[in-house]
């Protein structure tokens, strides 16, 4: 599955959040499988920088470079000490955004069977699970997702069994749910 999906050349702000969740989802993969839930604040790196001139001692010089010349250019801060959750659901629904933050990204696991598969999973939790994480069929898969105030979404899923940057696969909805779940946190 190729990463460009979409038929209609993207404009400058789509191009800069899909290149920022690509970033941040290679960090993340950097850091290996089985990890924690991140969470970012996406930010114009040139008004960023306008705003806070030190923090181009903070950001990689080709950050600093590109968005010079490419003011759409996105830059993820990573946020630290999120709210305590047991869900993914419940830690967005705890988020809010300032209006200097343009958008948000969240790069998360999950555990994907075929819907075939629930067909005969047990109705206890706990044997759900078991099942669920023994079934043959199951897939990892790490998915990057990034919405911004002004409506642009895209997301970036890597499979563990393909763990390789060429075989990210990507589109504005191929996760709506977080999509929306997103979207939510900047309103």
């Amino acid at each position: 599955m190729s990463e460009e999906q979409t038929t209609a050349e993207p404009s400058a702000r789509e191009q800069a959040l899909r290149t920022a969740v690509r970033d941040l989802e290679r960090h993340v993969a950097s850091l290996g499988w089985d990890g924690q839930v991140f969470v970012f604040a996406l930010v114009r790196t040139a008004e960023a920088l306008e705003t806070t001139p030190e923090l181009a001692r903070e950001l990689p010089e080709e950050a600093v470079r590109t968005a010079a010349v490419e003011p759409e250019h996105l830059t993820g801060i990573q946020q630290e000490g999120l709210p305590d959750s047991d869900t993914l659901e419940e830690l967005l629904g705890q988020l809010a955004w300032p209006d200097s933050v343009d958008g948000a990204a969240v790069v998360v696991e999950r555990m994907v069977v075929p819907p075939e598969a629930e067909s005969g999973m047990p109705k206890e939790p706990a044997a759900a699970v078991e099942y669920l994480m023994n079934h043959p069929d199951r897939q990892d898969v790490r998915m990057a997702t990034g919405v911004l105030r002004t409506g642009e979404s895209w997301c970036a899923l890597r499979s563990r069994s393909h763990d390789f940057d060429d075989a990210v696969a990507g589109s504005p909805d191929a996760v709506p749910g977080l999509v929306e779940a997103l979207r939510a946190t900047l309103a």
